[in-house]
């Protein structure tokens, strides 16, 4: 018999954070052999807890998620997301305005679904996280990527932006704190980037998701607020701040001139009514996770355990011979890159699975986020800091042993 055949989209389609390396990784610990993952922003898999009053929250409403919600999330939760919202300086934000979804994950779908014809264009950073690309071409979109490199501190160039845009480009997104590089925009950075939505009149896509997660007293611009009346989709969620990826609940917060936005909230809405509802049990956090004291502070602070773990990624960088790293300034994530003048040829595919066979290691390589030519890495912040240090000994031995194969073949090419 004829095997099935998957969808032609899938080829283009990857999530390399769970994909190949992660599967050989499950076969070395089945074998026996202890792995260190830094491939996931996972926190519970850390020992990181939900805190006490968000639980307690879902405990004492557990009678009331039973049955199935409104398509956009329960009033109370999204009352407290408007009013986050309104508080951050976004304009017309109402209830009717907020969607909550199983995870940012899935309103990232509904948001591009709602949106896109076939051959639509979107601007997505590179790097960016995978699932932005991905859901654009499920959804018949044609990515277009604007580079953030180190050499900029992985900032955006606006220019370079406006030169991609063409008569079939629907959206602009941004990932601010970013995943995978911990770049935070700064607010004249942003007042460009709106500029340029403004002129070509995009819409803006802003995964916020990482809005608290903040190092050194580095400031958060949220972007709704810059953009006015300039319509904006804005992201955040229970996921990373509040430490609750279990609890898949994400929000997106539709900000600017209701008059160019009615029929897009209207799609946003038929789509969310025809999955039913999100996840009534958990929305219960929502309410104190943005009302109550934050707890992510301490620790992102000094001395918090983020912090150390971060201190400890940027030792393990300077004291290699082969990386750099631009300080990542939010979010959970390092993207440290291996130096070009210590090591002419690298493949980072095949630096992440030596790093895996031979020092039970996993980290995602760069060219996993739409990276061309990738030297780059990914690793979280999650463990603690001791092993982050290790993890630094282990890979300097396998960049070693690299270099050292590495020396024969370039002399073999001098002769």
């Amino acid at each position: 018999m004829a095997p099935i055949k998957p969808s032609a989209h899938l080829a283009e389609v990857r999530y390399e954070i769970r994909g190949a390396l992660t599967r050989r990784a499950r076969e070395l610990e089945a074998a026996g052999q202890p792995i260190i993952k830094l491939n996931i922003g996972n926190p519970a898999r850390y020992g990181f807890t939900v805190p006490d009053h968000l639980r307690e929250a879902i405990a004492a409403h557990l009678h009331e998620s039973e049955a199935y919600g409104h398509e956009q999330g329960l009033e109370e939760a999204r009352e407290a997301i408007a009013a986050q919202q309104r508080a951050r300086g976004a304009q017309h934000v109402e209830v009717e305005r907020i969607f909550i979804g199983n995870g940012v994950s899935e309103l990232i779908d509904l948001s591009l679904r709602a949106l896109l014809q076939q051959g639509d264009e979107v601007l997505l950073p590179s790097p960016d996280y995978p699932l932005w690309s991905a859901a654009t071409i499920l959804n018949g979109g044609v990515p277009r990527y604007y580079r953030c490199l180190a050499e900029h501190r992985h900032m955006p160039d606006p220019e370079e932006i406006e030169a991609l845009i063409t008569p079939r480009t629907r959206a602009l997104v941004l990932i601010n704190p970013n995943n995978p590089t911990g770049a935070v925009y700064p607010r004249a950075l942003l007042e460009q980037i709106v500029e340029i939505a403004a002129r070509h009149r995009l819409l803006l896509l802003c995964d916020e998701i990482y809005d608290e997660i903040l190092y050194d007293n580095t400031p958060f611009q949220p972007l709704a607020e810059v953009a006015g009346s300039v319509p904006c989709v804005s992201f955040g969620g229970l996921s990373k701040v509040h430490r609750a990826c279990g609890y898949r609940v994400g929000w997106l917060s539709l900000s600017g001139d209701p008059m160019r936005t009615h029929d897009y909230r209207d799609a946003l809405q038929l789509l969310a009514a025809l999955r039913l509802c999100a996840n009534v049990t958990a929305q219960w956090a929502v309410i104190p996770a943005l009302k109550d004291t934050p707890t992510i502070t301490a620790l992102t602070a000094p001395g918090g355990r983020l912090h150390t773990a971060r201190k400890a990624v940027v030792e393990g960088v300077a004291a290699s011979k082969y990386l750099d790293l631009v300080t990542p300034g939010g979010a959970l994530y390092a993207f440290p890159r291996i130096r070009s003048d210590r090591m002419a040829n690298f493949n980072d595919d095949a630096f992440a699975l030596r790093l895996l066979e031979e020092e039970s290691v996993l980290v995602v390589p760069g060219s996993s986020f739409n990276v061309p030519n990738s030297r780059h890495l990914r690793l979280t912040l999650l463990p603690q800091p001791a092993q982050l240090s290790e993890v630094f000994v282990r890979m300097e031995r396998v960049l070693e042993r690299m270099a050292t194969e590495e020396t024969p073949r370039a002399a073999a090419a001098l002769a």
